[in-house]
Parts: structure tokens; sequence; C-alpha cells
């Protein structure tokens, strides 16, 4: 879906310009502004450029994303532009973790920067976690053992692919392979890349180039599923599961109070 005559109209309305000053601003001509606002007319490639300059936004995000649905949390700063990254918060504006649902880790490559998708995931908030951005995403077959096939890892977004502690366990996701739980090593001052080692030798490490590398994740806990059975691991269960770490937390708070 396009969303450009929207997001156009949203950007100025946001920073409170009129169609004659956002003109100005831009160098175009107010009938100009007003045709792209009313959707009357598409935007040209030159225009396309001057906006996302003048803006910081990626041209895909102003085109695909509606930027009505989102917040100035939901970009960070990667070199000169703005990209968006969704991120849930509570009523309190507390961040809370997406629960990436083994079903749904297959589109999460289409959808990780979708707001609408992020919405729809099932939210949790657990108080033991340090400061930043958390997502819980399942783990597949059994290249990180002990880390069985079912489990989740719970994970904090990494902004600066450079860093990365060598040797510590990611979530990684790539353009070719989706999301990968490995054990990552930093190559980019030699070969641009970034070295992905899985504990289970059976399986032999690889190189992947650093532009192939959408998001980062640093692992944080991890859960452990394999006692339960397949039909028993739906989302509600998983969900209880977190509340549950967040019952015992409290509970051992309470019992170290002298």
């Amino acid at each position: 879906m396009n969303y450009f005559a929207s997001n156009i109209r949203y950007i100025r309305e946001q920073r409170a310009f009129s169609q004659e000053y956002f003109a100005e601003e831009l160098k175009w001509t107010r009938a100009i502004v007003a045709s792209l606002e009313s959707g009357r007319n598409e935007p040209s490639i030159s225009k396309l450029l001057e906006l996302s300059e003048y803006t910081k936004i990626p041209i895909d995000t102003l085109i695909k994303v509606d930027l009505r649905k989102t917040k100035d949390l939901s970009f960070i700063d990667i070199g000169n532009k703005r990209v968006l990254f969704p991120i849930s918060v509570n009523e309190d504006n507390e961040d809370l973790i997406e629960i990436i649902p083994t079903q749904a880790s297959a589109g999460y490559l289409q959808g990780y920067a979708d707001p609408e998708y992020i919405e729809q995931l099932q939210k949790i908030k657990l108080p033991f976690l340090p400061t930043g951005t958390h997502r819980a995403f399942p783990i597949k077959g059994d290249s990180m053992l002990p880390v069985k096939d079912g489990s989740f890892v719970v994970a904090k977004y990494v902004e600066d692919i450079r860093d990365i502690k060598d040797g510590r366990t990611y979530i990684v996701l790539t353009k070719d392979d989706g999301l990968v739980y490995k054990r990552v090593y930093n190559r980019i001052k030699e070969h641009h890349s970034l070295l992905l080692y899985s504990d289970n030798k059976a399986y032999q490490p690889y190189d992947v180039n650093i532009e192939n590398i959408l998001e980062l994740w640093e692992f944080t806990c991890c859960i452990n599923t394999q006692e339960y059975d397949k039909e028993e691991l739906k989302l509600s269960s998983i969900v209880n599961m977190f509340q549950e770490l967040k019952v015992e937390l409290k509970a051992i708070d309470k019992s170290s109070i002298i």
C-alpha cells in the first residue's frame, strides 16, 4: 500500500508548518505540496529523493509505512538516515518485550520494520532485564546446544554493529537466512563481515557480510521449553512462562529485604 500522500501531510503537520512554509523549506511550490498531500499526483523520483534527504527517512519507509502509527522513538539514527524501528511501550512508557512465536518467525524478515506486524505480537514486561529494547525469539534446530529446539532467547537490540563483543551469542537477522542464533566474532576491519559460529561442532562457521545484516540482538536470557510437549507450547503457555518469571522474581526480592 502507498502511504506517501498521508505521510507527507503527517510530516508537515508534525512540524506545524503551513503548506507554503513547507514548500519553501523543500524549495518546491505550494501547488506541488498540495497535490502530493491530496494524492492527485504521484511524486517524481527527484521529489522522493529531496523529501528523503530533508527528513532523513528512507524512501521505502516514506512510501510503504504509515508514519501516523509510529512515534519519534520508533526511529534510530544510522549514519545520516533515520531507520524505522518499531518499539512497543505500555501506558507508563516502559518498553515491552515482543514475543516472536515459532509459527511467525519465518515472517519476521518481511515484518521486522513494519509497525503493524510488531503491534500484533504478544507482549510482556520483565522487570529484571537491563535497560534497552528486548525481544524474545524462538530457537530452531540443534546448532547452539545446550539451547535446544523450541527454546526462546530473550535478546537486547544492538544499535551499532561495531559494539559486538567477540565470543558472545547473538540473534542475527540477515537478508538471506532470516533469523539465526550464533556465537559471533567481529571481522569488520579485516573482511567487512561477522564470523558466525555454532556451539554444535557438527556445523561449520561462516562469514556474513555486514551489508547483509539487518538486525543484531545480544543474548540476555534463555527460556527452555523442552520439558513441555509440542501441543502444550502454544503462545499462551509461552507468555505464562514469562509471567511466572516475573512473579518468582518479585518473591525473591521480598524475601531478600532485611
